[in-house]
């Protein structure tokens, strides 16, 4: 590839400028991106150790690049962000309805986020959905994390690979999936049911409230059951990410036919 001279990555601006432009940053949040043909990408930015690391995708992707140093980036995005030479301006996903989310989830649960705000935590949701086969995820538009930035760099790539809808009210949506034929199941460190002994429906929603909160009320008022985690230390509840993993790899092995319900 011909060199190019370096420049400083600057934000869109004028006629360019897009309400719905992300930045993503990160090796394995970028390749991801470039990797999925329904990322529209418009800029990509690189240093010369990630082009070397992502040679491959851009190649594949046939999309110019502007190389930068280490510091340019750090500008960009902070001294403490771990950017790994790469960033790119891109376009939001296509957002599929709830209908869409159910029928190609193919008996996998959905995620359901009861403003879950930290994007840490999201994006680790967000990979382990992609690790144990998660339908998609569901989220309210407010009291949530941006699709991109640091929920894009902790999903390491998973945001291209679980499908993410966004709704205004959560009660609506968790009504709308239960005329969906899903099971809307909370997560509850309070609840008298363990999860590990809980058959799995063939389509499930499982809502998990923010740390420290907890499900609302009223969106524990809108699921059809309540299940907690079995705990046997000194720590009586998980992280929600953890919690989030646990119940999606439990709904993995009981569908893969590996683990079936405990006995109560």
């Amino acid at each position: 590839m011909r060199d190019r001279p370096r420049r400083q990555p600057q934000r869109a601006s004028h006629a360019d400028q897009r309400a719905d432009r992300l930045t993503i940053f990160g090796i394995h949040a970028v390749e991801a991106a470039l990797a999925n043909p329904h990322r529209h990408v418009a800029k990509l930015y690189l240093t010369d150790n990630a082009e070397r690391r992502l040679a491959e995708v851009v190649s594949q992707r046939q999309l110019a690049h502007e190389r930068v140093l280490p510091r340019d980036l750090d500008r960009r995005l902070g001294p403490d962000t771990v950017h790994q030479g790469a960033l790119i301006e891109a376009e939001a996903l296509p957002e599929p309805t709830l209908a869409e989310l159910v029928e190609a989830g193919a008996g996998r649960p959905l995620i359901v986020l009861d403003q879950v705000t930290d994007p840490h935590n999201v994006g680790a949701i967000l990979r382990s959905g992609a690790a144990f086969g998660a339908g998609g995820l569901v989220m309210t538009r407010r009291h949530s994390p941006p699709l991109d930035g640091a929920l894009a760099k902790s999903a390491s790539g998973a945001l291209e690979h679980v499908r993410v809808a966004l709704v205004q009210n959560l009660a609506r949506a968790l009504a709308e999936l239960k005329e969906l034929a899903c099971v809307v199941i909370g997560l509850d460190d309070a609840a008298p049911d363990r999860i590990e002994a809980m058959a799995w429906p063939e389509r499930s929603a499982l809502v998990l409230g923010a740390e420290g909160k907890g499900l609302r009320q009223l969106t524990r008022e809108s699921c059809d059951r309540l299940a907690r985690i079995a705990t046997d230390g000194a720590m009586p509840s998980l992280n929600v990410s953890n919690a989030a993993a646990v119940a999606l790899h439990l709904a993995a092995m009981q569908r893969l036919g590996v683990a079936h319900p405990a006995a109560t």
